[in-house]
């Protein structure tokens, strides 16, 4: 089979590779590129432990063909934190006990990025069940979940108003 050009924008950082026309996303980013932090659960759609944002939307990488997304930007876990600095959705995942194996804790961490980003969040634990209801927690970590997303859209937004004034 040939192989096609992509380009895409990984973590800020330009790639331009030829690929397979059958290979995932998630499978491009592991295998290919060795940005391990995004899991393979299920392989089906149906774990989120691929989660990642392409073009500031979540999507499961493990249903996306890399090609389908030439010259997108994406973001992994790998690309979250600044530095030794932890972004605040992993802060308060730390704070709230929000993972336990860890296993699905980088899926969680960058659906999480996702619903706020998306003003899909809101301070009603049950909206934020449901919109983080596609990445599952083998070790039912859901209520420091729910309460990590809470802490950290509040701080966030209070960097957000802090940056605006």
């Amino acid at each position: 089979m040939t192989s096609l050009p992509l380009a895409l924008t990984i973590n800020g950082h330009r790639y331009e590779l030829e690929v397979d026309p059958r290979v995932t996303l998630l499978d491009l980013l592991r295998e290919r590129l060795e940005l391990t932090g995004t899991k393979k659960g299920c392989d089906r759609g149906q774990c989120g432990a691929c989660t990642v944002l392409v073009d500031g939307k979540r999507i499961n990488s493990c249903l996306a063909l890399a090609v389908s997304h030439d010259g997108a930007k994406v973001l992994t876990i790998e690309g979250v934190s600044h530095g030794e600095d932890l972004h605040p959705v992993q802060a308060a995942f730390i704070a709230h006990d929000g993972f336990q194996c860890g296993f699905c804790t980088p899926g969680q961490i960058m659906s999480t990025l996702g619903l706020i980003a998306e003003a899909q969040a809101g301070d009603d634990p049950e909206r934020i069940r449901e919109g983080m209801s596609g990445n599952l927690c083998r070790c039912a970590a859901y209520g420091g979940i729910v309460e990590a997303v809470l802490e950290a859209q509040e701080q966030l937004a209070k960097a957000d108003r802090r940056t605006a004034a």
